[in-house]
């Protein structure tokens, strides 16, 4: 039978794309996102069998039923790809919206905590298994008026790193991959809908897309039994660290 990935945050962007290579390569794919009608429509045009779960990471209840009430067929998760995440608002500190905080925390920390608890268990059992966790190079550095959204990352891979250990003797795999910019809607939901702000992210350099990170996504799962990658940080090439960037013009 075909290996199944679940990949949570799969309505856009990393997750969208990384769901398209797994399928492609022939697994069965557990889908989820808030927005019903994207991951519904991502199912019908994925050419493998698919279920989709419509939950958002941030409620713990809504994660424990979904993942606790699989039909066996979809128990044996291969990969977990925790890639539900975001930023929302650039501001110093002391001018921060505790909202958007919150929704950073939830989202980015305890979302992944939550799918993780209940996947893991499902994993240990079979004695086998790979988690990948989308972080940041914001996990690696931290940058003006960052903070909140880079603290989360900070915890995204510090938590890689524990649960790392804390799985090894069940033989089960960890990866954290930090991506610098990508061009998602990322930006776009950091500023809340400012598209002129959004595109300037991006002017003057090439970004990473969706797919390149999917495609490390996807190669990790490549290694043999014995190799994993721990930790890989991916940038375009004209980026050379959170902050400096090679702009053209």
């Amino acid at each position: 039978m075909s290996k199944i990935a679940l990949v949570t945050g799969a309505t856009s962007g990393i997750g969208e794309a990384a769901a398209r290579l797994f399928a492609s390569h022939g697994y069965r794919l557990i889908i989820t996102g808030r927005r019903e009608d994207r991951l519904n429509a991502l199912k019908e045009s994925l050419n493998t069998e698919v279920l989709a779960l419509v939950f958002d990471v941030r409620q713990q209840q809504a994660v424990e039923a979904a993942i606790n009430g699989l039909p066996a067929a979809w128990k044996d998760i291969d990969v977990l790809v925790n890639n539900a995440g975001l930023a929302v608002g650039l501001s110093p500190l002391q001018e921060g919206v505790v909202d958007d905080w919150e929704r950073m925390i939830d989202t980015n920390i305890k979302g992944l905590l939550y799918v993780s608890r209940n996947v893991l268990p499902l994993m240990i059992t079979r004695k086998k298994g790979h988690v990948i966790n989308i972080g940041s190079i914001a996990g690696k550095e931290v940058y003006p008026n960052g903070n909140v959204y880079c603290g989360t990352k900070h915890a995204v891979d510090a938590i890689s790193q524990g649960m790392r250990i804390d799985t090894v003797q069940h033989g089960i795999k960890v990866t954290a991959i930090h991506p610098g910019a990508v061009e998602t809607e990322f930006s776009i939901v950091r500023f809340k809908g400012d598209e002129e702000r959004a595109n300037a992210v991006y002017k003057g350099f090439e970004p990473l897309t969706a797919k390149d990170v999917a495609e490390s996504i996807y190669y990790v799962t490549t290694l043999p039994a014995h190799a994993n990658i721990n930790d890989l940080v991916l940038m375009p090439t004209a980026q050379a660290s959170a902050t400096v960037l090679h702009r053209n013009g």
